[in-house]
């Protein structure tokens, strides 16, 4: 690292805490802090300046601040498997024989279940919300924790979410059904899973996709296909399978933290808790079963393996990431873009890029030429815009644009207004997503990635809340200030986006015995204000003040 450059040109995603980068000797460390220190003064705002010391952080007391709010998380993850998994839940698909538990019942619904299947799902939300924001501000105010205490935190969380049925999704029932066509030989970029006739694989798939091929890469679909193999072309053994693969994904994830949080200067155990225990992660991600998890886990892997200048094994995991899901493709050019460093000109890049690219290539050819799938999958890529969901910003304009034109009498169909708003849309975030390339040596790689990834999501056609998982993850190395409030306050929304019982619910509070109304709501007005313990409180840190770090100078 040239030592010429300036703090300004150091890529946020280089720097500790309060920006300072890590090249520079101690002296110049604290001139800058005590030269902040005094403009803040001036604004009148609080210091938050770092005192630089080589001293460690005082002894970790790991049953207060690991075990007891990991039991109540716990508590709080088990609230939402129990209310998902009761018969006559609005959480879960109601048809016989799509799990090992909770067949809906043959008797008419009890108002008293699906109230108490309500209270115990968004009750457990808004603890495990509670829950997870505390544990960030106290690992970002007591340092040290290790990061393999926290994954018995992991691991404890994710037991509730391993045993129930797929969790606010029927995803997994299509891949399952993707995954016998390819063990019968079928193309899954062809036909849809309803091509199979009526079975158990196809009968909990969700209509919408039953028709619709698969937008998934070669190398998911093979794993999906040997899956349906192995377990003799039983669906829930199938099911339970591709929940593990996702399993898989997140600890690709959970082993990169310790090796993120030393090249990005973080606190191991805060940023495990921000990308492995964050709510989109334990209950869209593993709960839900998604592929999402496994591009992420490869994706993140590679990622990292660039940071520690190894660009093409960074760049063969991500291929692989690129091969279960098209978006991890922006980690190859990323890798490539970064190859020779920064500072670099950008026609210097262009062989890197090109590089980059082909190795890509090779290993996506490899892997449609031996499935005998070939590269059907790239044709079908917007398979997912055939959801119209007001959660999607484009979807909504086009929605609200249509009904005011309604208002005014002036005669257009949602279909071409939506057109355009998605057209628009997707406009905005390639120009984005270019101005952050060709930036990305100033805002930082990470950074950069995230953003682009979000900005597809939000701008796209569709918003799914594992979809949101992609910028998410990848910021939450880099998030600092309001970057780190951002991937909080989303991943706390995201987990509450397009819940299967917010119908029901609305029904409910409408239609509903008023007594039983009054108990939930009171219930969840409990769960949302009342203390929690003594580890709760120790993690705000007073007005004026902010924990003491480590800060280390690189030679």
């Amino acid at each position: 690292m040239p030592s010429d450059r300036t703090a300004a040109a150091v890529p946020e995603d280089e720097r500790l805490d309060d920006g300072v980068p890590t090249h520079h000797a101690h002296l110049v460390v604290r001139a800058l802090i005590a030269y902040a220190d005094r403009l803040r003064d001036r604004l009148g705002g609080p210091s938050d300046a770092f005192e630089v010391t080589d001293e460690p952080d005082e002894p970790i007391d790991t049953r207060g601040m690991v075990w007891r709010p990991a039991l109540l998380g716990f508590v709080a993850v088990l609230a939402v498997a129990i209310g998902s998994s009761m018969p006559s839940s609005p959480f879960k698909l109601e048809m016989p024989g799509v799990w090992f538990f909770g067949e809906p019942s043959t008797a008419s619904p009890s108002h008293w279940g699906v109230y108490f299947s309500l209270a115990a799902v968004y009750g457990g939300l808004l603890l495990f919300m509670r829950v997870w924001w505390g544990m960030i501000r106290l690992y970002r105010s007591r340092h040290g924790v290790p990061v393999r205490t926290m994954m018995g935190v992991f691991a404890l969380w994710s037991l509730p979410v391993l045993v129930i049925a797929p969790l606010f999704s029927r995803d997994a029932y299509s891949y399952a059904a993707q995954g016998e066509m390819v063990s019968h030989h079928m193309n899954p970029y062809l036909y849809g899973p309803f091509e199979l006739g009526n079975n158990a694989y196809t009968a909990p798939v969700d209509p919408l996709w039953g028709n619709a091929p698969a937008p998934y890469g070669p190398m998911f679909l093979q794993l999906d296909g040997f899956f349906a193999r192995i377990t003799f072309h039983n669906e829930l053994a199938t099911i339970i399978l591709l929940r593990l693969l996702a399993l898989v994904g997140v600890l690709l994830i959970a082993a990169c933290v310790p090796r993120l949080a030393k090249l990005y200067h973080r606190d191991g155990a805060e940023l495990f808790t921000l990308m492995v225990l964050n709510p989109v992660t334990i209950f869209h991600l593993i709960g839900g079963a998604h592929n999402d998890a496994l591009m992420l886990g490869l994706l993140v892997a590679g990622l990292t393996m660039a940071k520690e200048k190894r660009p093409i094994v960074g760049i063969l995991l991500c291929a692989l990431a690129t091969a279960v899901k098209a978006p991890a493709a922006l980690g190859i050019l990323y890798i490539g873009w970064s190859w020779l460093g920064t500072g670099v000109a950008v026609k210097d890049r262009v062989r890197p890029v090109v590089t980059a690219g082909l190795i890509g290539l090779g290993v996506l050819g490899a892997f449609s030429f031996v499935s005998g799938l070939g590269w059907g999958w790239i044709s079908i890529l917007g398979t997912p815009g055939v959801v119209r969901s007001w959660a999607s910003p484009t979807t909504g304009l086009a929605f609200l644009v249509t009904g005011l034109a309604h208002l005014v009498h002036v005669n257009v169909g949602v279909g071409g207004v939506l057109s355009v708003c998605r057209f628009l849309g997707m406009v905005g975030a390639g120009v984005s997503a270019v101005w952050l390339l060709l930036n990305s040596d100033r805002i930082g790689t990470l950074k950069a990635l995230g953003t682009t990834l979000l900005l597809f999501v939000l701008l796209g056609p569709v918003v799914q809340p594992w979809y949101l998982s992609w910028g998410l993850i990848l910021l939450a190395p880099v998030a600092l200030g309001q970057l780190r409030s951002l991937v909080i306050g989303l991943s706390m929304v995201t987990a509450f986006i397009e819940l299967p019982g917010g119908t029901q619910l609305v029904t409910t509070l409408f239609h509903g015995d008023p007594l039983l109304i009054v108990l939930t709501l009171l219930w969840l007005l409990i769960v949302l204000t009342v203390p929690l313990s003594s580890w709760d409180r120790r993690s705000t840190v007073p007005a004026g003040s902010t924990p003491t770090a480590v800060v280390s100078a690189a030679a």
